[in-house]
């Protein structure tokens, strides 16, 4: 059996990136949300 995680990078990116997250306004709350909690990386 395989293992269940296969890391792409442009997937990741595009599911989880930061112009994915700054389209929509929740993603955008995400965003400040983690802003506010001082976080290093807001996204993947």
């Amino acid at each position: 059996m395989k293992m269940t995680f296969q890391p792409k990078k442009r997937q990741r990116k595009r599911e989880h990136g930061f112009m994915k997250r700054m389209r929509t306004a929740s993603g955008r709350d995400i965003l400040k949300r983690r802003r506010l909690r001082g976080r290093k990386k807001l996204s993947a």
